[in-house]
């Protein structure tokens, strides 16, 4: 039946004709989403009107008014009806008193919820006013009968008090938002989500057209409208299921709604509501963000006008990382960026971003995901190195990475992501999806990167342990085989390959031995320590297993649990306990560092060499190589006559110079037979932050100033900072320092673990320095934003520093670079 006759039906008989016509549209399986809600509208509004023009007659100044969803179109089998007779005051009140009745009592009698209200339109404008409810629902106000001037009249007051009022009232509704959202939680990671109260649901859905009527600031539309039509689709099939106005969708009727819907499966369904509510979401703190700056930018222009002609204004641009800036509390692309020429600047902005705790912006986000190349296979090293910065980021790494997920920035980079994006999980321990789990994973890893020796493994790996959860059978056994794609595609080495591949087939190993097996029992212990293999792999694993049950969930972990595992890992470690590690032997030099430093000692100070580094590929490539090897950075050789404060010198003239130190290796050079004298050699890998590198002849002249005293490091250091705006950045874990009690027999080892930053290696130098200790050599890696540092020192007389001694330097350094 068309619905014009549905229509006629309606008009003639009456509620009963009406009911009858819903039934049977309702029961109409060719029709449903758009065409069936626009129907029922329809159905619905001609009823009404009839309702209407048989109790008004040929009153004047009255008109009936939809509203809210109603008034937008959209009903659902169960929705309430949302209506205002508007009246402009000169009728009698008897008689819009009954008038009322006569549309409201045949409402009530069929059963369906009723939201009503009788108001002139100023007491409408004023109501709104006073109730942000109240106003968001007249935003809507659709006309349905009576006098048309009045509701057009009423719509377009309506609107000229929300624009003139946005200010005010947008923050207000932000915060209604916020709290909703801390009352329902969050719909895309819910498993039994309501799906117009919870975040990412309908209602801020509403609230996003309610910010672009207000002409203050636009939701981003790519996915929108559909997202929201999905989220409407299932709210039909879960009335059309129960047969009750509900927006809750319990576990036991998915199947049925699934089923409504043509779905396969209940996981189907979830992850259609969880795909349509993360772009609700990221519309909305998109949007947010677009009204908190234009409202920002209002309340300063007065200001700023005040200033002119003097003072200094802040610099509306500050640097981040090359192609990367901050502007107006976003990290936006440089001007002279080429994403198109660049294909680690996703990467980087990502990292740079998350780094200093502030959203990527949606424009550069877009920029980015249309003209961007693929990355090689394998990954450049910068790429790998960005990778771990971004996830080594804490809680601002979630933000980020929803941001570069929104564009398909993600699976673009890693494809087995795919398998596990939106993905349920219907365990009442964990509390997210796969994909949101695996982050929240690396944000807690995040915090015991100060207890690995190879933080890039441990976040690499809490990225990946539950990969596998995408394919069939035991997540586990397929988990590891995609890390060993995923780690060798993204460019480590076979041996890293090995300890990933390792630490993800393993990742329950640590818990599950823990609380099912007698750790008494030396079988237990031995085949831990067998799957394990190593020392280091262990130490991950169980920092891991830690980060891995914090983010499940608030069941998944315990004091209990935390000393079970410690009191494993404590019996595996002994078990894989063996020689004593020794100092690391001094390869011989090359000719080229027997010459620096030969001409070191000719003229009594610095010799500099600068070189491109390269790397080869972690594994032979599948298709022929697309150019040269890689750029790495460059490689800087030093040599010094051996003196006093070299490491800090060097250290603080390369961080004055915006050089990043990737890796750095520091130790005394052994020369050939009847050369006289000692020459400490450096061997660092640098990069600029941003720019190009500066010219040799000036980073020795400054490293000659440095070594003679005249050059204030520190004070020019201090200086540089607090010419750029603080930002907040992120609170990275604190530094760690400790003794390798066992690791030398000529020296003491000092290990360092601290959050990368420029001048870290300038700090500790001095630190070393001041404590009148020798530094023999010293390793230096920077995995991602984390400093991963050892440095043998001894006493003035060359012996290994007694315990005392030693824990007391560890401790010292530690509170350095905790101030």
């Amino acid at each position: 039946m068309t619905s014009t006759g549905m229509r006629t039906e309606a008009e003639d008989s009456g509620p009963s004709g009406y009911a009858a016509a819903r039934l049977r549209l309702l029961q109409e399986g060719a029709r449903s989403g758009p065409p069936r809600r626009a129907a029922l509208a329809e159905l619905t509004d001609d009823w009404l009107t009839g309702l209407f023009d048989a109790g008004a007659g040929t009153s004047r100044g009255i008109s009936l008014v939809a509203v809210g969803g109603y008034g937008r179109g959209e009903l659902s089998p169960r929705s309430d009806l949302d209506l205002l007779l508007l009246h402009d005051g000169s009728a009698d009140p008897g008689v819009v008193a009954s008038l009322a009745d006569r549309i409201w009592y045949p409402v009530w009698d069929l059963g369906l919820d009723l939201d009503h209200s009788v108001r002139t339109p100023a007491e409408a404008r004023k109501t709104a006013g006073e109730d942000l409810k109240v106003q968001l629902g007249l935003l809507d106000a659709r006309h349905l009968a009576g006098d048309l001037g009045l509701t057009a009249g009423l719509r377009t007051a309506v609107l000229a008090d929300w624009r003139n009022q946005a200010p005010k009232r947008l923050p207000e509704l932000q915060e209604l938002c916020a709290e909703r959202a801390e009352r329902q939680g969050e719909l895309q990671y819910l498993l039994e989500p309501d799906l117009k109260e919870a975040r990412g649901g309908l209602r801020d859905a509403t609230a996003l057209r309610a910010v672009a009527a207000s002409w203050l600031a636009d939701a981003p539309r790519e996915g929108l409208a559909d997202a929201r039509k999905s989220l409407l689709d299932v709210r039909d099939a879960l009335h059309l299921a129960t047969g009750r106005a509900t927006d809750r969708l319990a576990l036991q009727e998915q199947d049925q709604v699934a089923a409504e819907l043509g779905l396969l499966d209940a996981d189907t369904l979830l992850r259609q509501v969880y795909e349509a509510a993360r772009v609700v979401s990221y519309a909305s703190d998109v949007t947010w963000r677009e009204v908190g700056r234009v409202l920002r930018s209002r309340a300063v222009r007065p200001r700023l006008r005040a200033m002119l002609g003097g003072g200094k204004p802040a610099p509306e641009r500050s640097p981040l990382a090359e192609g990367v800036v901050e502007q107006d509390g976003e990290v936006v692309l440089a001007r002279a960026a080429r994403p198109d020429r660049d294909p680690v600047l996703p990467l980087r902005a990502a990292a740079a971003a998350a780094q200093a705790g502030l959203p990527l912006s949606l424009h550069a986000v877009r920029r980015m995901a249309s003209v961007v190349r693929p990355l090689p296979t394998p990954w450049p090293a910068e790429a790998r190195q960005q990778l771990v910065t971004l996830l080594g980021s804490g809680p601002s790494t979630i933000e980020v990475w929803e941001a570069l997920e929104a564009e398909g920035l993600i699976t673009r980079l890693l494809p087995d992501w795919e398998r596990v994006r939106c993905r349920p999980q219907r365990n009442a321990v964990h509390i997210w999806t796969v994909d949101r789990h695996l982050i929240e994973t690396a944000v807690r890893a995040a915090e015991f990167t100060r207890r690995v020796h190879r933080p890039d493994l441990l976040l690499v790996s809490a990225l990946l342990h539950d990969i596998g959860k995408g394919w069939p059978g035991d997540h586990s056994v397929a988990g590891e085989i995609i890390a060993r794609d995923v780690a060798a595609r993204i460019g480590f080495d076979r041996a890293d390959v090995a300890v990933l591949a390792t630490l993800v087939r393993h990742h329950l190993l640590l818990i599950e031995t823990a609380t099912r097996r007698d750790l008494e029992d030396p079988a237990t212990v031995r085949s831990v320590a067998e799957a394990v293999g190593s020392q280091g792999t262990l130490e991950l694993l169980h920092a891991l297993t830690e980060a891995d049950a914090l983010a499940t969930g608030p069941a998944a972990w315990s004091s209990w649990r935390a000393s079970l595992v410690a009191d494993l890992v404590k019996r595996v470690s002994a078990a894989l306990a063996g020689d004593d590690p020794e100092e690391p032997e001094a390869t011989a030099p090359t000719a080229e560092q027997e010459r620096l430093a030969i001409e070191a000692l000719r003229t009594g100070g610095p010799v500099l060499a600068l070189r491109a580094q390269t790397e080869p590929p972690a594994e032979p490539p599948a298709e022929e190589p697309s150019g040269e090897p890689e750029p790495l950075g460059v490689e800087l050789l030093i040599a010094v006559p051996d003196q006093k404060g070299v490491l800090p010198a060097v250290a603080g003239v390369l961080a004055m110079h915006r050089l990043t130190v990737r890796t750095a290796e520091l130790r005394s050079l052994d020369l050939p037979d009847g050369v006289a004298g000692s020459v400490l050699l450096l061997d660092w890998r640098v990069a600029a932050e941003y720019g190009s590198l500066p010219q040799a002849a000036r980073l020795r002249a400054d490293l000659v100033r440095a070594l003679d005293g005249s050059l204030d490091i520190a004070g020019r250091l201090a200086e540089r900072d607090a010419a750029y705006p603080r930002r907040r950045g992120i609170a990275a874990p604190a530094a760690r320092v400790s003794v390798a009690s066992t690791a030398s027999r000529l020296a003491t080892v000092i290990e360092v673990r601290a959050h990368d930053a420029p001048g870290l290696l300038h700090r500790i130098g001095r630190a070393l320095d001041s404590a009148q200790v020798r530094v023999r050599s010293a390793h230096v890696s920077t995995l991602g934003a984390n400093a991963v540092d050892a440095f043998y020192v001894t006493g003035p007389e060359g012996a290994p520093l007694p315990g005392e001694q030693a824990a007391s330097l560890a401790r010292a350094l530690e509170d350095t670079l905790r101030e």
